[in-house]
């Protein structure tokens, strides 16, 4: 075959098959312009709404990748090729694939929900998945959360969800539980006294609901008082904190004991059983 049946031979198949060629690469391209600028026109609709930014650029890139595969089988429909058996084989590819990434399906889920549902927020004090922290951003796959000594934790969102959250600035109030222990010589009428007026002296605390001071035990080596003020969220650690302080101040003041553990000894004699 000469270089003239070979050019005459490209011609045919330009004039038979190019006006799909440029069909399909027609709809690939606006198809693509189209599903880009709908998962815009998404994104900007759910902002405005003032849903989360983390689920409405979830839902943008969803949007896009979802048209872009509809786009991209029409495209290769154009081309004449059967697209039946390629998405057949597609997802049968997707199945392998999913079975090899159960773990990052389970985080995707896991962070879909979190997006959902909402158990807390970008800023929020939180315990989850055996670590306490500040949120500092919510991924599909992962939650990225700062130590209260400045570390960085990356948690997958399978995790987070599989076991109990614990929110610690999701109300605006909070209880501060705490116990200051006074010898059993002491006055506890006039312990209780002291402690009211710490409690009431503090502007932070709050009056309603009123605090509350009580017996709450009889210990092995003290009498345990209950002290339970209520404080806003932001307040609790500065309060817990200056409480203890001042307690102890002012039962020294007071002479209130804080008792050590203590324990009596019993000697006897050997032979007449005295006690010694």
């Amino acid at each position: 075959m000469d270089f003239q049946e070979i050019l005459q031979k490209v011609i045919s198949l330009v004039t038979v098959y190019g006006v799909n060629i440029i069909g399909a690469i027609v709809i690939f391209i606006v198809g693509k312009w189209i599903a880009k600028t709908l998962g815009k026109f998404f994104e900007r609709m759910m902002e405005r709404a003032n849903v989360d930014k983390t689920l409405s650029s979830f839902v943008k890139h969803l949007t896009y990748y979802s048209l872009l595969t509809l786009v991209v089988i029409a495209a290769l429909s154009n081309l004449g090729i059967q697209t039946a058996s390629f998405i057949a084989v597609l997802g049968a590819a997707g199945l392998a694939v999913g079975f090899a990434l159960q773990g990052s399906l389970s985080n995707f889920a896991a962070g879909v929900l979190i997006i959902l549902f909402k158990p807390f927020q970008v800023d929020d004090v939180i315990e989850a998945g055996g670590d306490s922290g500040i949120v500092e951003e919510i991924q599909i796959f992962k939650t990225i959360m700062r130590s209260f000594d400045n570390k960085k934790i990356i948690l997958p969102n399978s995790k987070v969800m599989g076991d109990r959250i614990i929110n610690y600035t999701a109300k605006d109030t909070r209880r501060v539980d705490m116990v200051f222990g006074i010898s059993y010589d002491d006055d506890i009428k006039k312990a209780k006294e002291v402690l009211q007026e710490i409690v009431s002296s503090d502007e932070r605390i709050l009056k309603d609901p009123a605090p509350a001071i009580f017996v709450k035990e009889l210990g092995d080596n003290s009498v345990n008082l209950g002290v339970r003020p209520h404080v806003k969220t932001p307040d609790y650690w500065n309060v817990y904190w200056d409480l203890t302080e001042r307690v102890k101040l002012r039962f020294d003041e007071e002479d209130i004991s804080f008792p050590f553990p203590q324990r009596d000894v019993h000697l006897f004699q050997e032979g007449n059983g005295a006690e010694a």
